[in-house]
């Protein structure tokens, strides 16, 4: 993310939607949603508040664009093993292990936004919640059917599983409690695929 000092100059490059999504992102990240007001994104972003509004009905519906933007990056994660791993869906799992694993020193100081959202977000028919929902119904999916192609007796307790170790491990690196968490979910990761 783009330091406060160097910010100016690249948010007057942006075009006015995606200053407003620059700058949301980065203050739900760092402050949380609730906290983050629509003046105080429209201050970050150069507009106002007026033309947030323009682009997006609601802070609802901003704080569930940006959501949607964080899923489609985390399935291209899926895509991208995918991608490198062609029929051979035990080095897809560990790839996508790998990239939560290399993921962990970013969301230390705030912690994984999607876990964030809904702490913030209890009521289940927010719209952004829904976005989260939805993404990590698909991610499950997608894991089950990666464990049912490496052959794994039981895709659906091992996705869960895997599931829990990836999740887990954000929670474990932002609270500080667990130490090399990467390594360690990785090894983890490695016994359920391969037993």
């Amino acid at each position: 993310m783009a330091s406060p000092a160097r910010r100016p100059s690249r948010v007057a490059k942006l075009p006015p939607r995606e200053r407003i999504l620059d700058a949301a992102e980065e203050l739900f990240q760092s402050e949380g949603i609730r906290r983050v007001s629509v003046q105080v994104i429209a201050d970050r972003a150069e507009t106002t508040k007026m033309a947030i509004y323009r682009h997006f009905e609601t802070k609802d519906a901003l704080v569930a664009e940006w959501l949607r933007i964080l899923a489609a990056d985390y399935q291209a994660a899926f895509d991208r093993v995918e991608a490198e791993h062609p029929g051979r869906p035990r080095e897809q799992i560990l790839g996508l292990a790998r990239f939560i694993a290399e993921g962990l020193p970013a969301i230390s100081h705030r912690g994984c936004p999607f876990i964030n959202s809904i702490a913030e977000l209890p009521d289940r028919s927010h719209p952004a919640r829904q976005v989260i929902e939805k993404h990590k119904a698909e991610q499950t999916r997608r894991l089950v059917g990666m464990c049912a192609a490496a052959g794994l007796t039981d895709p659906e307790q091992a996705a869960a599983e895997i599931t829990f170790v990836l999740e887990g491990a954000q929670v474990s690196t932002h609270n500080g409690s667990i130490d090399q968490a990467g390594e360690r979910l990785m090894r983890i990761v490695e016994g359920i695929v391969d037993r």
